[in-house]
């Protein structure tokens, strides 16, 4: 049996492990969402959802993985191989595979985007304006695929290197260089004249819409959508600790990485939106439409450009990593592949996956699922079903399936007040919020 990798060092392990959560999220998918639910109002409830049910489920993530040394579908398995449980862990390794195949497809425009900042032709296109640029090229039946592959090979690569020499040694550099370029996007952003209306907009809640169920549920799916709760990715990430680690601090350190990397991107975004007198709730748009008509009104716009679409995409591959790794480790240690093999072959089942999301613009575009098409479906399948289900389902394997004293042990929060508080908010609350959500979500086709 092929011994089973650990991470060399904590920081290595924390900034991986915050690299799986920032991502498109994040940046693209916090500020657009944001910018429909109100802003401020949705960023308050984003921040208490990421506390009350994101916190202790991370902890309960972490705690499955490094308790079982093993994959997602080893995390389930309280009673033995034989577990009902261990189709959760099997559910998550599909479900990582699904938001794989859509998420390389935005994160391949992002590419476009950066090498078209970096070498001018994105600039170019401002006389026909950025929104039929867009269009034109979403539309296309090769383009988009090749960015996609491009992104996926990427990711395959650093996976394939394994986990010290790949995905740890890729977010110890990556991670940093974001931190820096982000802080430095919003210090800018903030400076600009009029960019107060947009500070204002972000940390001034608008109280009538704390009470407006749909806020709440934007709010929710946004902190698991951020955070990856719900596809394994932690409990794999965490099934590489070494007991020497400390589990609260490091659940802790993602959770403040994570929602910091969200608040600063929405400073380094909405101040420049609203100094250009542009609607917040431009949707998804506003990074790929929005976003570079304002580039280009700026000093010194171009090479802000550069750095925010390298931003987006160097984001998008950690994650994308992250999500690979999750059928990795189950295919290395159920079918004894190798890592290399393992990851080619996932590799193209998830790129065969994702060209319906590819091409769902331009030669699928009158294919509809509901009101949706093809990648907005999978999309809407992932955030309003999939992620929520799996939150219920670790929430109720690790506070009831679980031994009491097993979880707070395994946990490190021990028998005291702070350990009763986690669990009970994973045997309660964090189920009866997930459930209300899946059945909005249900009522709402």
């Amino acid at each position: 049996m092929v011994e089973r990798e650990q991470w060399s060092t904590y920081s290595g392990f924390v900034l991986a492990t915050i690299g799986s959560a920032v991502g498109l999220g994040n940046i693209w998918r916090f500020s657009y969402v944001a910018g429909e639910n109100g802003g401020a109002a949705f960023l308050l409830l984003y921040l208490v959802y990421v506390i009350t049910i994101g916190l202790p489920l991370v902890i309960a993530e972490l705690t499955l993985g490094r308790r079982a040394q093993g994959d997602a579908i080893a995390g389930f398995e309280a009673s033995g191989p034989r577990s009902s449980w261990r189709y959760a862990g099997a559910l998550a390794g599909v479900g990582a595979i699904l938001i794989l195949s859509y998420y390389s497809v935005i994160a391949g425009w992002a590419l476009k985007y950066l090498i078209g900042a970096a070498f001018g032709p994105l600039w170019d296109q401002a006389a026909q304006g950025y929104g039929q640029y867009f269009r034109t090229f979403i539309s296309r039946t090769g383009e988009p695929v090749i960015w996609q592959i491009l992104m996926l090979g990427a990711s395959v690569a650093v996976v394939a290197a394994g986990v010290r020499a790949g995905i740890e040694t890729v977010n110890r550099w990556l991670m940093p260089l974001l931190a820096l370029i982000v802080v430095g996007l919003a210090g800018y952003s903030v400076t600009m004249p009029g960019s107060a209306a947009g500070v204002i907009f972000l940390f001034a809640p608008d109280w009538s819409a704390i009470g407006r169920a749909e806020v709440h549920a934007a709010a929710l799916g946004q902190a698991f959508f951020s955070l990856g709760i719900g596809m394994a990715v932690l409990l794999t990430y965490g099934s590489y600790m070494p007991r020497g680690f400390r589990l609260p601090r490091s659940a802790l350190a993602i959770i403040i990485g994570d929602t910091g990397f969200a608040i600063i991107s929405g400073l380094a975004i909405f101040p420049a939106v609203f100094a250009f007198g542009i609607d917040p709730s431009s949707g998804p748009e506003l990074a790929f439409i929005t976003l570079p008509q304002i580039f280009l009104q700026m000093p010194g716009g171009a090479w802000l450009g550069v750095a925010f679409f390298f931003l987006l995409s160097a984001a998008a591959l950690t994650s994308m990593v992250s999500l690979l790794e999750v059928p990795v480790s189950m295919a290395v240690q159920r079918l004894g592949a190798t890592r290399r093999n393992a990851v080619m072959v996932i590799g193209a089942i998830t790129l065969a996956l994702g060209l319906p999301s590819a091409l769902s613009f331009g030669l699928l575009a009158d294919i509809r699922i509901g009101r949706h098409g093809i990648l907005d479906a999978a999309d809407a399948v992932v955030s309003n079903y999939l992620l929520p289900f799996g939150g219920i389902l670790i929430a109720l394997f690790v506070g009831w399936k679980l031994k009491m004293g097993e979880a707070l042990s395994e946990s490190e929060l021990g028998q005291g007040w702070l350990g009763l508080v986690w669990l009970w908010l994973l045997r309660v609350l964090a189920p009866l919020t997930l459930t209300t959500i899946l059945l909005r979500s249900a009522t709402a086709l």
